[in-house]
């Protein structure tokens, strides 16, 4: 039985933490640190993979490109503040660098690797298996006059490069070796076979094209406080996260990487979840990037145009709708973890918190003029006035559980935080809207909160009224303003949830095995949660304990410094989609409550 073990883990990717992320700002390729690409969708986010060995086996499609000799050593990079990988191999022979980018798109989507020698010989060898259709269909394959065509219906890629190119089986290989200086390149293009392609890229020429628009990007940053290295990656990673044509930002890039090994929680997030790109949008707001605050408006008003009441927690990167919820039953998972999930089901849920991040969000993007200001000004009273209609009925939460709704206390203080911020809104630009309604519900919000969703006994705020669960949600109810750190009753939630909540030094959302929240299994740490906690003790006075705990998270990052959706204590492994937005911007969102950069907005006079 080990020894099938041993087999399996073998067939399927690497541990998600020896994945690099390269991306054109419409789609992105993971890398693994052996030099495969084993995640790939084109021509988006969302479209079906024509990589996808990540969740399955070789079979299923990959590209790799690594010394055919034992490699001695092995070291990766992003050149600087850009998406652009380096990877250097040693072998006994000799040494060799493979950069792989990809390109910022204009028209066709372009992957590039170029190798090139180092110092003395190094054989190389370069294995291509695409799969359109998240590894189902082979594609018929034709060589071309510099390299190669692949095509399975409206799916065409086509490979371009001047090294010799073999079948083997289903897969196309090429050998060469490479001295000191030398240079072999391949350009793996994506696209509709029903389309002209155009010739390839001076693939020289696209690496400095490629260097100077991130490292350009990078420039524009305003923040110099704490943490700024790890800031910037992280920030660099949220702009590859966004979908450059519509501003739209998926929360990762991949589906179903499992939240326990071998699990059944997993789930697709190359969606744009209103809650995650709102919290996107207020770190690169703070950061100083106001053109994709302008870009996320511009999104945001066409996707959620039209009945408040049919807002949807999360989309498509160009505002679809539906999303519907599949399973690809002929992929293995990852480690074995199945189900694979194509699509997400959580379209049809009730998240009263969304409300609430939107409101946060449209408060702060930059002063639109005229018309378009009306427009968002209309659309916020809209939704409030909806808010005020439903923020009395139960939900599905934040986190979207699949076990029934609840009055949970988190949705509960968005809502709050949703009539607050139009209440300032409509004080600030002497808007429109029953401003006194919403006064009146705000207020009740916030007693009803601080009555049924507080828990003396514990003495800490619970996951939902009445309950006797703790959520690490309610680290929230800080940052957004409901309560100021100085309150007892927020120093009790976060010292409840250190004493019940906290596993090997992390934070959990909820204790899986008290709550019934309809799913199987269990999961890790979830590192956002964990991000809050750091910003919560901060706030409270205790500076120490969250710069400690501010570290240990950085130290989970892999040597690139990307984080994936969750933690394992106990196999030390990270778990879940990658890399995650939500665990980037509470990074970043830690870092600048340490520096002073940030602090919750000025407190109302509830003092219930």
């Amino acid at each position: 039985m080990a020894r099938q073990r041993k087999t399996n883990r073998a067939l399927h990717g690497s541990p998600i933490e020896d994945y690099c992320l390269i991306g054109d700002c419409e789609t992105a390729a993971l890398v693994s640190k052996h030099g495969s690409i084993d995640w790939l969708c084109w021509p988006d986010f969302s479209s079906g993979a024509c990589f996808a060995a990540l969740l399955g086996t070789k079979d299923h499609g990959y590209w790799s490109l690594a010394p055919t000799a034992k490699v001695k050593s092995s070291r990766r990079r992003y050149v600087d503040d850009t998406l652009v990988l380096e990877t250097t191999f040693v072998t006994r022979g000799g040494e060799v660098l493979v950069t792989d980018f990809m390109p910022p798109r204009s028209g066709c989507s372009h992957l590039i690797r170029i190798v090139r020698g180092v110092r003395g010989r190094v054989k190389m060898r370069m294995e291509l298996a695409l799969r359109f259709d998240y590894g189902r269909t082979v594609p018929w394959v034709t060589h071309a006059k510099s390299g190669l065509n692949a095509i399975a219906g409206d799916d065409m890629a086509v490979l371009r490069t001047s090294a010799p190119l073999r079948g083997e089986g289903l897969t196309t290989v090429s050998e060469f070796t490479v001295k000191a200086d030398q240079v072999v390149s391949f350009v793996l293009t994506g696209g509709s076979s029903i389309e002209k392609f155009p010739p390839a890229p001076n693939t020289q020429r696209a690496l400095r094209s490629t260097k100077r628009f991130w490292s350009g990007w990078a420039k524009r940053g305003t923040y110099r406080g704490a943490y700024q290295d790890a800031v910037r990656r992280s920030l660099i990673t949220l702009k590859a996260l966004t979908y450059r044509p519509s501003g739209g930002i998926v929360a990762a890039v991949t589906t179903s990487l499992p939240e326990q090994i071998g699990g059944g929680r997993n789930w697709d997030y190359r969606f744009c979840w209103i809650r995650d790109t709102s919290f996107t949008l207020l770190a690169l707001l703070a950061a100083g990037y106001d053109e994709e605050a302008v870009a996320w408006r511009e999104w945001l008003m066409r996707t959620i145009a039209g009945a408040p009441d049919q807002v949807q927690a999360l989309y498509g990167v160009r505002g679809e709708r539906q999303l519907t919820e599949w399973e690809a039953d002929w992929l293995p998972g990852y480690e074995g973890s199945k189900p694979v999930r194509i699509g997400n089901g959580a379209t049809g849920q009730f998240q009263l918190d969304v409300f609430g991040e939107l409101a946060s969000a449209l408060a702060r993007t930059p002063e639109a003029k005229g018309r378009e200001r009306i427009s968002a000004t209309a659309l916020q009273a809209a939704l409030i006035d909806h808010v005020c209609k439903v923020w009395q009925e139960p939900d599905e939460g934040i986190w979207e559980t699949r076990g029934g709704r609840k009055h949970f206390t988190h949705s509960k203080v968005m809502a709050w935080a949703a009539l607050d911020r139009a209440i300032r809104n409509y004080e600030r630009f002497d808007g429109f809207g029953d401003v006194e309604r919403w006064r009146k519900n705000r207020d009740m919000i916030h007693r009803e909160v601080c009555a049924k969703g507080f828990n003396k006994r514990l003495n800490s705020f619970v996951q939902s009224y009445g309950s006797t669960q703790l959520d690490a949600s309610c680290l929230r109810i800080v940052l957004v303003g409901f309560l100021p750190p100085e309150d007892p009753r927020i120093r009790g939630t976060v010292e409840a949830i250190e004493r019940d909540l906290m596993r090997k030094g992390f934070v959990l959302r909820y204790n899986t095995k008290n709550f019934r929240d309809g799913l199987q299994g269990s999961e890790g740490a979830f590192l956002a949660c964990s991000f809050w906690m750091v910003s919560n003790l901060w706030l409270i006075g205790r500076k120490a304990d969250a710069k400690a705990l501010y570290e240990r998270l950085l130290g989970l990052r892999n040597d690139v410094g990307l984080l994936s959706e969750e933690y394992d204590p106990v196999r030390r492994r990270l778990v879940g989609n990658f890399p995650q937005a939500l665990s980037h911007i509470a990074l970043i969102h830690a870092a600048f409550t340490i520096s002073g950069t940030w602090r919750p907005q000025a407190y109302g006079d509830q003092r219930t």
